[in-house]
């Protein structure tokens, strides 16, 4: 055989199996690679669309976090408040309850002091009438007298 049909042979082969690679192979090779390319556009745009969303989660959990710790820091303020408040109500209280007691303690006192210058009193007035006894000699009689007693007890 000849060279020159040989080439000629395998070069119209060649274009042959290029013809029909190009016509009927290719386009699904194509197809393939454009359904490829469009999953990864698709995937590329999903990634930055997370990104993004994720970019604003944080900004949302930050703002979050402070207007919490806001919060938290006006509560605690309204609880210390409220704590000096009832602190200060109950010192007033017991103040208040301290001089009530006081008060009625010193009651007290005026009238066990004044039940004990009634007895002091009434005892003066008998030893005075005793006394007086002793030196007349003769019985005193408190009911005919008693105008005289209540006078002595008066200056007692």
């Amino acid at each position: 055989m000849n060279l020159n049909v040989t080439i000629l042979i395998q070069i119209l082969a060649f274009f042959a199996v290029v013809w029909l690679t190009m016509k009927y192979i290719w386009p699904h090779i194509l197809g393939a690679m454009e359904e490829r390319e469009k999953k990864i556009a698709n995937g590329l745009a999903a990634g930055d669309r997370a990104e993004k969303e994720l970019n604003q989660a944080k900004a949302k959990v930050d703002t979050l976090i402070v207007e919490a710790k806001e919060q938290a820091s006006h509560i605690k303020d309204q609880a210390t408040q409220m704590a000096t408040k009832i602190k200060e109500q109950a010192k007033n209280d017991a103040l208040a309850e301290k001089e009530r007691q006081f008060s009625a303690a010193k009651a007290e006192i005026e009238q066990e002091a004044n039940r004990a210058k009634e007895a002091l009193r009434q005892q003066v007035s008998a030893l005075a009438i005793a006394g007086t006894e002793q030196l007349l000699g003769k019985e005193v009689d408190a009911n005919k007298h008693a105008d005289l007693l209540d006078d002595l007890i008066k200056e007692i």
